[in-house]
């Protein structure tokens, strides 16, 4: 299968699964097997889900993509023995980074939930015009990828992580902002917002807040 078929979802499948790391192996750049370069789709997409999982406390080195021929048997297997080495060092899922088994679902369901909208932004705002590593790299490690990000992904990521937090019951500021690792002052605004827009409820006798 074309690398360019690796869909976010199917990352985020594995580490639902509890899978303590993920690697994707490509053609090289420049050899693609179907001539659409969808090695640079897995590229970008790998890029961008690193973003992600560091953006809900995830250690983005448990995601790696190489490029392997298939003619590279032994480095093939050598690849394979140092990410297993680099993933066992990290330690399990989660318990490696200090984040609760439930907490560490809710946070990649929420990423989950925005997979659609995140396929939307990718392919009219963060698709790299050059095809090479350098571009790609360049990109995604600049300012301006840091502003597009928060402009239009940082906050709909912290919603979807507090509602799906609020799915379990409803929970104080304080309470969200330990349970997800943002800032209470963070947590407060977008409760502020979501409860404008008829998403949340404020339950004054308890001082929490619930779904609507």
């Amino acid at each position: 299968m074309c690398t360019g078929r690796v869909d976010l979802s199917f990352v985020l499948r594995a580490f639902h699964g509890r899978a303590d790391g993920v690697i994707i192996g490509g053609c090289w750049p420049g050899e693609c097997h179907y001539v659409t370069e969808g090695n640079y789709d897995a590229l970008g997409n790998v890029h961008l889900c690193k973003r992600l999982l560091r953006h809900v406390g995830i250690r983005p080195e448990r995601l790696r993509l190489e490029w392997i021929a298939a003619s590279e048997g032994n480095r093939f297997a050598e690849l394979m023995s140092d990410f297993v080495g680099q993933v066992t060092a990290l330690g399990p899922l989660g318990r490696g980074e200090g984040i609760a088994d439930e907490d560490l679902r809710l946070r990649l369901a929420a990423v989950d939930k925005l997979v659609p909208y995140l396929k939307l932004v990718e392919r009219e705002k963060l698709r790299v015009p050059v095809k090479s590593e350098q571009a790609y790299q360049a990109f995604y490690g600049s300012a301006e990828m840091d502003r597009l990000f928060d402009a239009l992904v940082a906050d709909k990521l912290a919603v979807s992580q507090i509602l799906a937090c609020l799915e379990t019951g409803p929970q104080s500021t304080g309470e969200l902002s330990a349970r997800l690792g943002l800032g209470s002052s963070d947590v407060a605004k977008h409760m502020r917002s979501s409860s404008s827009r008829g998403l949340v409820r404020y339950l004054q006798a308890e001082g929490k807040y619930a779904l609507a």
